[in-house]
Formats: structure tokens, C-alpha cells, sequence
């Protein structure tokens, strides 16, 4: 239950009244009426903007509309005061009592608490991380798999049917530039001396296993061959040794993916999809031969005075046509991404999510109206971009690059600071905002290292639990013997603070699953740590506000429930992002 949408539906139906009593046009729109918690808690536990938005047509000031809704709302037994802010903005401060009865909620729903069916079931597809199978899964590729893996545990926290994808560019020349660096460590392990890694292949030590297997299933026989014959076979070798590696990788983040659909497959398939989904943007109209102009200010690799075969896509907002062959007569990567986005909505798929590296994002519009034309705006595709990750160790730069070898490995990143602090830290910024890892932050036990703090309360709340029965050694603490506390008796302003902001989580779940943003979990769950150290802070300082108040008994119960519930939504909010709330810290 969403206690949000309960007082929401309490402000419309006052509205709604005064539709009857003439005072708001019966066609006036709903739609934009917000119930939202104030950013200061000062001023109230709720805020609404129904007067600011109906004030038009009902014809009247917003203060004086206001001052209609008001009383209605103040004769809810659940509100205990009612006021007008600023220009019209109504805030709602909520009755004592109300509060005993969310985490009363939060207790009886365990588990499911914060869960819905807001998806209702709907298949979404989301695809992430689509590293090319070059090498081992670095840095770079670490921000987009654990966004990715926390917006599918997110939309499936809420309802939709996620599967969750892996696209294997494995069609283009950088993956035939893999094969001939595995064939020169195929040389390497026959005992050649291959010299320094020529310009343009991968040179990282991790493909010597590649071609060491290579040799000891072929012998020397691969020696003499010409390269059509040799490419196939070190191409195939090297494409299943990189994604098992990438597997291995992302098994290391506890990410595990539902499909892994090959780029090849589309055009080695029993149809060329690519030329299928040429043929019927062609049909609708949308491709045409023509000229593109040069870009303005930049380089584009791609542009070539030339006659060539080109997508409409500036019907869609686009700011230029897009080709879809090249020179040579291959497919571009655009015309495969058409096709690889066609097959998913083939697959039942109308609902598309991506998650792209920021050197896509001027890639966004094009593939956007390409599915938009093929599927006649029935699917949606929201792509969403994450930025760089720069990696500090003590505030010094930390360099890593791909081409040279040196980069730092994602594995490398877990076995230092570990799978949880490395997640939450992936998904404590906004993804389209740069993200700065310091090592030495990361692991730091403070306030400042946000994925600490959370963790320390978790853990405080377990120790909690442990403890108490030393105390009252028959109190249980599960749920089912903790909702019989006399909840009412939590009234110090640092308790309600908790079980405020426990009533929060499912409609910040719902919000962070409507935007796709993962990150909004993180900021919430640093907000209840903070709110819980708070309260343990004051139990300090005020014996009397103890947890474990040996001077009475069933105190002490309902404030191990409010412990039993924070611990309860803090593991909840821990697992959407994919991090193990750890009930001891060392």
C-alpha cells in the first residue's frame, strides 16, 4: 500500500465536491493534481498543488480555491492540521495516531512491502552492458551492467515480466581484428617470437589462454593455412573464451543475463534480417538513395560524398539522414541496431529499454524514429545514457586504456573493494551524470562513504535484534509477535521521523521504476540511514529513548518493531540495487 496514493485519493474527492457544489467546472482536468512531501518537514508531513492547478477554471485566485479545499480536507480523522503556503499550495500535516499504523503495515507486509503490480505484468526488455566481446569486462562497461541489472530488479520489484539482454556485437571488424590478435598468441604459444602487438589488434595477456587453446586443438595445422580458413576458427575460438570471460565478470557483480543475441545471427541466419528490415522501412516509404552534406565542425567518419542508401530518420526529429551500407557493402551498425530492435518487437517486446555508454548518446533520435517507423509507434524504446566512471585512489587519477592493456579490469574493482560497495557506488548519481570511484572513499567507515553508512544500519539494527533477548529473553522479534506492540507509545519527533520516512519507500519505488531511475533507491535509502543513526544518536544522549529500555517492557517492543521494520526496508531497498545487507560490519 502506497499511503501517498491513499491521501492523493482523499484530495481529489474533496475536489470532486467541489465539482458538485459548482465551485470547479465538472470538465476541469485531474490530471496534474501532486500530493508530495514538502522538502521541509516544517511545513507539514504532505503537500498538494490542487488549488494552483484548478484556479483557472474555476475562475479564482488560488489562495481563495485554497481556502474551499481546505476545511474539507480537515475533517479527514487522519489529518490533524491543514494550511496554505505561498500562492496556493495546500500542506497537510497528518494525526499522531496515523503514524502506528504504516509501520504496522510495513511489519504485516514484510517482504511484499513496497511491492505492486504497477507493471501489471507487461513484457519490457532490457538490454545492458553489450560490451564488445573483446576482452574482459573494464570499468567502463561496470556502471552500465549495474545500472541495467538494477532497473530490471527495479521493474520487476513493480510488476513487469523482464528480460534481461546482452547484445554480442560480434558482425563487425573490431571482433575479426580479435581473431588475428588471438592467431599471433596462437603463434606465441607454438613457440614464435610475434614481437610487439602491431597497431590496431589487442594486445592484454588475457588472450594467451585463447591461443594456447587454439594450439593444443589444432597442433600446427593452422600455420600454413590462409586466412580465410584460420579467421573463422581463431574468430569463433576467441568470441567464446571473451564471453565466457564477460560472464565470469558479471557473475562477480551477481548480474546474470536472459539472453545473449548475437549481431551475426541477424544476417547468418536463415534470412538476412538486416535486408528484411531495409526492405520494409522501404516499403513505408523511408528510404531513399541520396547525398549527405558534410557535417559542420566536426569529423564524422562515416560521411562520404557519395550516392547511398539512406534512412529518412529527420522525419523523427533527427538532424540528418543515416546511411545504412557502407562503401564495402556491409550493413552500418545502425542498420543492424534497426534490425536487432525489429526482432525484439517480433519477440513480443513493446516496451524497449537500453542502456548506452555516452559515446551513443548522438545516436539516440535515429534508432528512436527507426522503431517508431517500423513498429507504427507500438513500441516504446527509452535509451538511457550512462556517463563516464572516473576511478581516483586517494584523490589521485587512476588511468586505465583499453587499446594499450593497461586498463583496470572490472574484476579487479571487486576483488578490492567488493561487489556491494562497488554497486551501490555505480548507483549513488544520476546515470547521465559523471561518476568519480575512489578507492579509497569506497572503503572508508564513515558518513561520507554513503554505501558505509547504509550498511551500518543494518547492521545496528541486527545487533538490536540479537541484543534484546539478552534483556527480555521471551520478547520475540518476528514480525508476527512484533505487531502486537502498543505502537502508539512511539511518539519522540526522532521515531516518527523513521516511520515517516518508511512510509515513503513504496512510492519512491513506484517513481524511481516510472523514470527508469535507479538512482532515487540509493538517495532514499541513505535519507532512512540517516534518519535511523539520528534516532539511535538520541538514545545516546537520552537513556530514556533507548531501543532496549529495561525500565519497561513493552516499550522496548514497540520500538524493536520500529527497528525490525527500518531493518526490513533497508534490506528491501539493498536488494533492488543488488547489494547483501550485511548484519555485521568488521
Amino acid at each position: 500500500m502506497d499511503v501517498f496514493a491513499g491521501f492523493h485519493g482523499r484530495v481529489l474527492a474533496a475536489v470532486q465536491q467541489l465539482k458538485h457544489d459548482g465551485v470547479v467546472p465538472h470538465e476541469a482536468s485531474l490530471d496534474g493534481i501532486t500530493l508530495e512531501p514538502p522538502k521541509d518537514a516544517f511545513h507539514g508531513d504532505l503537500a498538494t498543488n490542487a488549488a494552483m492547478v484548478l484556479a483557472k477554471a474555476a475562475g479564482v485566485p488560488p489562495r481563495q480555491l485554497a481556502e474551499r479545499i481546505v476545511p474539507l480536507l480537515a475533517s479527514d480523522p487522519h489529518i490533524d492540521k491543514v494550511e496554505i503556503a505561498g500562492p496556493g499550495f495546500i500542506n497537510l500535516s497528518l494525526a499522531p495516531a496515523f503514524w502506528p499504523s504504516v509501520l504496522r503495515m510495513v511489519l504485516e507486509q514484510g517482504d511484499a512491502y513496497g511491492r505492486s503490480a504497477f507493471g501489471e505484468g507487461e513484457a519490457v526488455n532490457v538490454e545492458y552492458v553489450s560490451a564488445n566481446p573483446t576482452g574482459p569486462m573494464h570499468v567502463g562497461h561496470c556502471r552500465g551492467a549495474v545500472f541495467g541489472d538494477a532497473l530490471a530488479n527495479l521493474l520487476a520489484f513493480v510488476g513487469y515480466a523482464v528480460t534481461r539482454e546482452y547484445y554480442v556485437n560480434d558482425a563487425g571488424a573490431q571482433v575479426d581484428a580479435l581473431a588475428r590478435s588471438v592467431f599471433l598468441r596462437y603463434r606465441e604459444a607454438l613457440g614464435e617470437d610475434i614481437g610487439e602487438i602491431p597497431e590496431g589488434l589487442y594486445p592484454g595477456d588475457y588472450l594467451k589462454p585463447v591461443g594456447e587453446t587454439l594450439a593444443a586443438n589444432h597442433g600446427r595445422a593452422l600455420l600454413d593455412a590462409p586466412e580465410s580458413e584460420w579467421l573463422p576458427i581463431t574468430r569463433s575460438a576467441a568470441l567464446k573464451a571473451m564471453l565466457v570471460m564477460i560472464e565470469d565478470d558479471l557473475d562477480q557483480l551477481g548480474i546474470h543475463l536472459d539472453v545473449f543475441f548475437s549481431e551475426r545471427a541477424l544476417i547468418d541466419g536463415a534470412h538476412d534480417e538486416v535486408a528484411e528490415t531495409i526492405a520494409e522501412l522501404k516499403a513505408k516509404g523511408l528510404i531513399y538513395q541520396g547525398r549527405l552534406p558534410p557535417p559542420k565542425g566536426k569529423i564524422d567518419e562515416e560521411w562520404e560524398d557519395r550516392e547511398q542508401l539512406l534512412f529518412r530518420s529527420t522525419e523523427f526529429g533527427d538532424d540528418q539522414d543515416r546511411p545504412l551500407v557502407k562503401p564495402d557493402g556491409g550493413y552500418t551498425y545502425f542498420a543492424s541496431d534497426i534490425a536487432y530492435h525489429r526482432d525484439k518487437f517480433r519477440r513480443g517486446f513493446r516496451s524497449m529499454i537500453d542502456v548506452w555508454g555516452a559515446d551513443h548518446s548522438g545516436h539516440i533520435k535515429r534508432m528512436q524514429a527507426a522503431l517508431a517507423a517500423l513498429t507504427e509507434g507500438k513500441a516504446h524504446l527509452d535509451i538511457k545514457i550512462c556517463q563516464l566512471v572516473r576511478l581516483f585512489r586517494a584523490g589521485e587519477p587512476v588511468k586505465m586504456s583499453k587499446r594499450a592493456g593497461t586498463f583496470v579490469t572490472l574484476r579487479e574493482l571487486v576483488d578490492e573493494v567488493g561487489a556491494g560497495p562497488v554497486r551501490f557506488m555505480m548507483l549513488y548519481r544520476k546515470n547521465d551524470a559523471p561518476l568519480d570511484f575512489d578507492f579509497t572513499k569506497v572503503t572508508e567507515q564513515s558518513r561520507d562513504n554513503p554505501v558505509f553508512y547504509v550498511q551500518y544500519a543494518h547492521a545496528r539494527a541486527s545487533s538490536v535484534l540479537r541484543q534484546v533477548g539478552e534483556t527480555f529473553p521471551d520478547l520475540g522479534t518476528e514480525s508476527t509477535e512484533l505487531i502486537r506492540a502498543d505502537l502508539d507509545r512511539l511518539n519522540d519527533p526522532a521515531e516518527i521521523a523513521v516511520i515517516r520516512r518508511l512510509a515513503q519507500f513504496p512510492r519512491v519505488v513506484e517513481a524511481a521504476a516510472q523514470t527508469h531511475e535507479p538512482h532515487r533507491i540509493s538517495f532514499y535509502l541513505f535519507d532512512l540511514a540517516a534518519d535511523f543513526h539520528g534516532l539511535w544518536n538520541r538514545g545516546k544522549d537520552l537513556p530514556q529513548l533507548r531501543f532496549i529500555y529495561e525500565d519497561d517492557r513493552e516499550l522496548t517492543r514497540a520500538r524493536v518493531a520500529l527497528v525490525a521494520a527500518t531493518r526490513r526496508v533497508l534490506a528491501l531497498g539493498l536488494g533492488i540495487l543488488g547489494v547483501h545487507a550485511l548484519h555485521e560490519l568488521h
